[in-house]
């Protein structure tokens, strides 16, 4: 695993709470691109979820987590409407990322590594985990060639 440090910079999203099982994601990111062409918006970059709890602390019936997609203009700011989906500002912020290769079920080494980095270079978790996935089902032709980015907010102990 190689980490990489960057500043991820302050910008609005579109976003969709999320509780329960992640099998909910493919049809919930697609509402949700969806929502975003119905307005008139414009996204940018990878979809990412946001993951509230650690999935191997408790069922994935209680999960908690949030669908975001960045915007690539500043949209006013809103609460979840009756679909599901708002915007809001997200801030900047220092992370530590990692490439997982593989099926999306077996990204738990490449947390576990990026926590050791974490702890071996003197910082601490900032703010609850993300996943970026830079290609999926529609992209490639296997499981094997998922690629996502593991994203962790750090900040210097």
């Amino acid at each position: 695993m190689i980490a990489s440090i960057r500043n991820v910079l302050p910008g609005a999203v579109a976003y969709m709470p999320m509780k329960g099982p992640y099998k909910q994601t493919p049809d919930a990111f697609a509402r949700l691109y969806e929502w975003i062409a119905e307005h008139e918006l414009r996204s940018k970059g990878a979809p990412t979820a946001i993951y509230f709890n650690i999935p191997s602390d408790s069922s994935e019936a209680d999960a908690v987590w949030e669908l975001q997609v960045q915007l690539t203009s500043d949209a006013p700011e809103s609460e979840p409407d009756e679909r599901g989906v708002g915007i809001k500002q997200v801030q900047g912020m220092q992370v530590v990322t990692a490439i997982h290769k593989g099926p999306y079920d077996s990204v738990l080494p490449t947390y576990q590594a990026l926590w050791a980095w974490i702890e071996d270079n003197g910082y601490e978790l900032a703010g609850p985990p993300a996943e970026r996935y830079l290609n999926g089902p529609d992209d490639v032709a296997s499981p094997d060639e998922y690629l996502s980015e593991i994203i962790m907010p750090i900040i210097k102990t």
